[in-house]
C-alpha cells in the first residue's frame, strides 16, 4: 500500500507540474504582450486554469494523509516560501477576474497576473533545488531554522524552472492561438528550449562541482541516463517541429522534456522522500491508516479528479475563440 500511494503522489505531482505549468508559463509571457494579445492569452487557459490547481491541492492531500512525516518536515522547512507561493497564486486568480472589469487600474492587475505567475514558479523551483542539495535534517526533522532552504543553487533552480514554465506556455499557445500570438509563441519555442538545455547542462555541471551526494545515485543507476537522453530528444524534435510549425507536437515534446526532468529526481530520490533524511516507509502513515485512505481518496476521490480533468480537456480542445469584453 506505501508504494501505491507513494505512485500516486508521483503522478499528482507531475499532473500539477505539466498542467498548472503551462498556465503559469503563460503567465509570465503574458508580460511581453500587448493588451490584445494578453486577451488572446487568457482565452487560452481559462477553461481550465483553476481546475490545474487542484492537483496541487492532491498533492499536499495525499502528502498529509499517507506521508505525514514528510509533510510536517517539508513545511516546516519551506513555510515562508510556501506562504509566498500561495499568496501568488492568490493574487493571480484575483488578478485573473478583475482585470476586465477595471480600467484605470488594469495596468495594476496585469503586474499582479504575471508577477503572481513569476513568483508562484520561482518558489517551486527554489524549492526543487533545496531538496537535490540537501536540507538541515536530524532524526528525521528540519534544523535549518527560517532560510537553512535558501542558497545560490536553489535561486539557480528557481529561474531554470520560470524557463522550463516558460517553454510549456510558449508550447500551449502554439496548440491554442491564432494570428499574432501563435507567430510569437514560435519565436520564443527556440529562445526557451536552448534556454531549458543549457540550464540542465549547466545544473548537472554545477552539482557535480558541488558534490551534491545526490550525484552519487548517477553511479549507483546508470539506466538514469536514459532520462537525459529522452530530453535530448525531445528538445531536438521541439526545434523540428517550430520549423514544421506543428501546433500540436511543441507542447508534447516539451512535456516529454518535462517527465523526463521528473523521472530523474524520482529515481535519484528514491527509496528517500527527503534525500537520505527521511525515506519512504519511515514518513508513511500506518497500514490502517493507508488502507482507510485508499477506500475513499484512492477508489473514488482520484478517478473522478482524473475523469472531471480529462473531459474538460476533451470539451476544450482545438484553438479557442477570443473573448470580448468591453
Amino acid at each position: 500500500m506505501i508504494l501505491f500511494w507513494a505512485a500516486l503522489l508521483a503522478v499528482t505531482t507531475s499532473l500539477y507540474v505539466l498542467l498548472d505549468g503551462f498556465d503559469l508559463g503563460v503567465g509570465i509571457l503574458f508580460t511581453f504582450a500587448d493588451e490584445a494579445n494578453r486577451r488572446k492569452m487568457l482565452s487560452a487557459i481559462s477553461p481550465v486554469w483553476d481546475g490545474n490547481e487542484t492537483w496541487l491541492v492532491v498533492t499536499g492531500t495525499v502528502m498529509f494523509g499517507a506521508f505525514p512525516a514528510a509533510y510536517a518536515a517539508l513545511l516546516s522547512a519551506f513555510y515562508l516560501p510556501l506562504v509566498l507561493m500561495l499568496c501568488a497564486l492568490i493574487l493571480r486568480g484575483v488578478a485573473f477576474e478583475f482585470r476586465y472589469k477595471s480600467l484605470g487600474f488594469r495596468w495594476f492587475w496585469d503586474l499582479g497576473f504575471a508577477g503572481g505567475s513569476l513568483v508562484a514558479t520561482f518558489v517551486q523551483g527554489m524549492t526543487v533545488g533545496a531538496l537535490v542539495q540537501g536540507l538541515p535534517m536530524k532524526d528525521g526533522h528540519y534544523i535549518g531554522g527560517t532560510f537553512g532552504w535558501f542558497s545560490p543553487f536553489a535561486a539557480f533552480c528557481g529561474l531554470g524552472l520560470v524557463l522550463g514554465y516558460s517553454l510549456l506556455g510558449a508550447s500551449w499557445l502554439v496548440r491554442k492561438c491564432e494570428g499574432a500570438i501563435r507567430e510569437r509563441a514560435y519565436q520564443w519555442l527556440p529562445v526557451l528550449t536552448v534556454g531549458v538545455v543549457a540550464f540542465v547542462a549547466a545544473t548537472f555541471v554545477v552539482a557535480l562541482t558541488m558534490h551534491l551526494g545526490l550525484m552519487s545515485r548517477w553511479l549507483e543507476r546508470p539506466y538514469l541516463l536514459i532520462f537525459p537522453l529522452i530530453g535530448a530528444v525531445s528538445a531536438i524534435c521541439l526545434l523540428r517541429s517550430v520549423q514544421q510549425r506543428d501546433d500540436l507536437a511543441p507542447f508534447r515534446f516539451s512535456a516529454l522534456i518535462f517527465m523526463a526532468a521528473f523521472g530523474t529526481l524520482a529515481c535519484s530520490f528514491w527509496p528517500f522522500m527527503i534525500p537520505f533524511a527521511l525515506t519512504v516507509e519511515q514518513a508513511a502513515s500506518p497500514p490502517t491508516s493507508l488502507n482507510f485512505m485508499f477506500w475513499g481518496a484512492g477508489l473514488f476521490v482520484m478517478p473522478l479528479t482524473l475523469i472531471y480533468t480529462t473531459t474538460v480537456y476533451r470539451l476544450f480542445r482545438g484553438k479557442v475563440v477570443e473573448m470580448h469584453y468591453e
